[in-house]
């Protein structure tokens, strides 16, 4: 058996200049321009390659940011403001391109197919809204819960949107017709964060309950493995873009780097080992390099890390 390589992590850098906690970060591997927002309604740019540059102001609104996305065909940066809908900032004019009012409530995350041009959100009142690539017209509102849905996964070869939610379950819904394909049962609380594997075959979800669980998608979602993967709630998972990695991040401060094939820990990053964040690290992204990583957290700060 081949031993797993373990890489080595330092930390970079500490970017700040949020006045409150960071929720979400955005970008597109591939490229170096990352996004974070969060609390204080402020949108901020920043450099993974220059790391000691300072961030720059995108935008700023007058709620809270819980979901950004990049789509940088369009040179568009989508967030979701919190009670006010969607918007959409025109990064070259940096000016609002375009302005989406949804039902009043939290908007959790947001994931976009560019074969449908169909944009998901997941809303905060149980609502999955759908909006139209185009114009970001509601094309349709699909009430799937009582409860908040709280992220997304899309699965653009299957034509399936994998739907987490406080009511502990996960939905696969048909990406066309919105039809609830199957649910997934297994957390004991709510579900926060979910991901495919790049290669398609795995669906991982967690969340509050801080387990960790795999499902194999060809056998119709069979539940796979269960990992007690941190102390508290896990309140994200991102896979490195060559697929060999996969971090969480947890109300416990922690970040964690495990081998995707194997769901082995390697690294564990922290306040005492890495210096790492003070309060619950709430997202993580891979920038263009391979090797780089940002997470943000509720101690008002960014750190960028990196493999070696």
């Amino acid at each position: 058996m081949s031993s797993i390589h373990r890489p080595q992590v330092q930390k970079l850098a500490s970017l700040t200049g949020h006045r409150d906690c960071v929720y979400a970060l955005a970008g597109t591997p591939g490229q170096e321009v990352f996004y974070s927002a969060g609390a204080d309604g402020m949108v901020a740019a920043w450099s993974a390659d220059e790391p000691e540059r300072d961030g720059e102001l995108v935008a700023k609104v007058e709620n809270s940011v819980y979901a950004l996305l990049h789509l940088p065909e369009r040179q568009l940066l989508l967030l979701g403001h919190n009670f006010q809908g969607l918007q959409a900032i025109d990064l070259q004019e940096k000016k609002l391109a375009y302005a989406t009012a949804l039902p009043p409530a939290a908007i959790f995350d947001m994931v976009y197919s560019e074969a449908r041009q169909r944009l998901y959100l997941a809303l905060g009142d149980g609502t999955l809204a759908v909006l139209r690539a185009p114009d970001f017209k509601v094309e349709q509102l699909l009430k799937l819960s009582d409860k908040s849905l709280r992220c997304l996964a899309l699965h653009e070869e299957r034509g399936e949107l994998a739907v987490g939610g406080s009511d502990w379950l996960v939905r696969i819904v048909a990406a066309d017709s919105l039809r609830v394909k199957q649910v997934l049962e297994g957390a004991t609380n709510s579900v926060f964060t979910l991901a495919y594997a790049p290669d398609g075959r795995t669906l991982f979800t967690a969340g509050r309950d801080a387990h960790l669980r795999t499902w194999d998608v060809a056998a119709g979602y069979q539940p796979a493995a269960s990992v007690v993967a941190h102390m508290f709630t896990i309140n994200h998972v991102a896979f490195s873009p060559d697929g060999q990695y996969f971090v969480t991040c947890s109300m416990d401060k922690s970040i964690k780097l495990w081998d995707a094939a194997t769901l082995t820990l390697l690294r564990v990053l922290d306040r005492a080992r890495h210096a790492g964040h003070g309060t619950s690290v709430n997202k993580l992204f891979w920038p263009g390099r391979q090797n780089r990583l940002v997470s943000c957290s509720d101690d008002r700060s960014l750190a960028v890390w990196e493999l070696s």
